[in-house]
Order: structure tokens, then sequence, then C-alpha cells
């Protein structure tokens, strides 16, 4: 029996009679090349020229970009970010706002063929006189940038800010204060779980007003430097160093040693803010949350308690009020 003779497809019938199929061939030519490649990898296309730009931008930093080629880390000004990360403020308003009030910038993104009003021009001028680089970006970049935030074609890049130890800067400012080179004595104010940003800021508002040396902050659990607060300072924290505290507890305690006077407000204080003896002496201030107050270990480490007189209806004044209150009387006793 002889074998069947090799086709390339099977026969079909039809009305003009049989036909050989194309084996499949037919059917694989109509299934085409595949889905269509995203924008940022076709070459031509704009998006792509972003995502190299990022790339190059992510290089020059040593990081990496953000997913979909974005140079910055998404994010917005709200606070609550890890104490290495960069912030991005957007919009309009608030970008020039910022950059009035003096925040640190790493870069401004400029949407491609943006609207230009009054605020882009100053934000435009500010950024070249204060040498920020400036880089123009398409609205799909500067959505993900943003993670789709109202930007307005403007966004700015805000550094981590640079702690110090909150320690090595007490004893360096007593050491200085003891060789003359500091002509207050050493006025300290440590924030106990304040996780409002701008509470920080209008605390080192005060600090700067009233010629305090530092602000600490714990490490864990507790506010730092947002575009927030660099905002609410209103330029204040250029002046006046926020550092940064490891163990609040421990470092009180080590203040102390180093010949500093711990004093804890509360509303129900040991003594009346008027009564105060210890204005004149080398001091650091703590103040608590409105709602919780000092935490147990730092009260126990406080040398005095203080209190601040309200009227009796009033329960707790807002942290940066205390603050500033407490801080003007220690000023206006030292003035004596």
């Amino acid at each position: 029996m002889s074998a069947a003779p090799k086709r390339s497809g099977a026969i079909r019938k039809s009305k003009k009679g049989p036909s050989v199929g194309t084996g499949g061939y037919g059917r694989k030519a109509l299934e085409g090349k595949g889905p269509t490649p995203k924008a940022e990898d076709r070459t031509y296309h704009k998006a792509f020229k972003n995502k190299e730009l990022a790339e190059r931008s992510a290089a020059k930093r040593g990081g990496s970009p953000a997913r979909g080629g974005s140079s910055a880390p998404r994010g917005r000004s709200t606070g609550g970010r890890s104490k290495n990360s960069e912030e991005l403020v957007t919009g309009r308003n608030s970008v020039v706002e910022a950059l009035r009030a003096g925040i640190p910038a790493k870069a401004l993104y400029v949407g491609i063929r943006i609207d230009v009003d009054e605020r882009v021009r100053e934000v435009l001028k500010i950024a070249a006189e204060r040498s920020i680089p400036v880089m123009e970006t398409g609205k799909p970049e500067l959505d993900r940038m943003t993670d789709e935030a109202i930007h307005q074609g403007l966004v700015l890049q805000v550094p981590p800010y640079n702690y110090a130890d909150a320690l090595e800067t007490v004893n360096a400012t007593i050491s200085k204060f003891k060789k003359g080179h500091v002509k207050n004595a050493p006025l300290f104010i440590a924030l106990d779980g304040i996780t409002d940003p701008r509470n920080l800021g209008a605390i080192i508002r005060s600090a700067s007003a009233f010629n305090a040396h530092a602000v600490i902050v714990p490490e864990r659990r507790s506010v730092g430097m947002t575009a927030s607060a660099w905002k609410t300072s209103a330029g204040a924290a250029v002046r006046v160093p926020v550092t940064r505290a490891p163990n609040l507890t421990a470092t009180l305690k080590g203040i102390k040693e180093a010949g500093v006077f711990v004093i804890g407000l509360d509303g129900e204080g040991d003594v009346s803010l008027p009564d105060l003896a210890l204005a004149t002496d080398p001091l650091c201030i703590v103040v608590g949350s409105e709602g919780k107050g000092l935490s147990r270990l730092v009260r126990e480490n406080c040398d005095l308690i203080v209190s601040i007189p309200i009227n009796s209806n009033m329960e707790s004044l807002n942290a940066s009020m205390a603050v500033g209150i407490t801080l003007y009387e220690v000023s206006r006793k030292r003035s004596v």
C-alpha cells in the first residue's frame, strides 16, 4: 500500500470544488506582531525622551528612577515620610509659596508648553536666582511623579533634611557658651510625640524669635522636617537647626549631665511659669502632644514640670503656642 502524498494543508470542499489549505500559516499571519509597545518604550515618542531624562537625572544622584521612569520619588508635601526620603511640592500656589519661604529645593519640574501666568514667572525667576535645576517634563510624567495629584504643571523636589545629632549639638553649644562664644545661656526645645509638621514649623519660628539654639525631635514616632514644616517656619529653619535624638529619654539624661536643666510643660505642673526661677540658666524645654502630653519616661527625666496659667474653661494649649509663651517668658526673665 503506497504512502499518502505530502501536502501543505487539508483539502477543503466548496461549491467551486476541493482546494488545499495553508496548513495554519494564514492564521498565524492574522495574529499580527503582538501588543503595541508602551509609549515610553517607543524611541520616537515624547514619553521615551522623558524616561531617558529621568534615568540620567537618577544616575547623577546615584539613585534609580521610580515607577514609570520618574526621576523624582512619589508623594506630596504632607509629612509622614521616612527621614531619608524626598518630597514633592505640587501646584502653582504651593510651589511659589514654598520658594518664597526659602525651602531648599533640589529640582523644579515644569510642564511642557505650560500656560505661563504670574506665579509661573515668579517661580522661574526664583529658581534662576537660586540656581535650582529646571527640567521641562511632559504631563504624563508629572502625573506619575505625583501619583495623579493636581500639579498644574509645576512640581518642586525637596531634598531630605540633614539632621545634626542632638546631644553633640547640645555639648558643642555648652562648650561655646563656657568659652564666651555664645552670648545667651543655651536654650533648647525638645518635642515629645509631636506629629504635626505645622506645629514643628511654628515652634522653629518661635525658637528663632527668642534666640533658642536648637530644636530636638526623636528619631521615631515624631514629626520631621517636611516641606510643610519648612513653609510654616517662614524661613526660620535656616537659622535654627533641627536635631535628631535616637532615644529622647537617653538624650535628656545626657543633656542634664551636660549641665542643662530640663523642664517639661504640663497643665498640672509643679510650678507656674511666671514663678520659674531657672529661666536664666541653660535650659531645655520639653513639650508633649496636645492630647497625650508628656510620656511617662520623659516626665520622669525632667528636673521640673511647669504649667502655664490659663482660663479654667480651656483644657490645654496647642504645643506650638505653649512653647511660644514659655520662650517669651524665659526671654523676658533673661532680659531683666
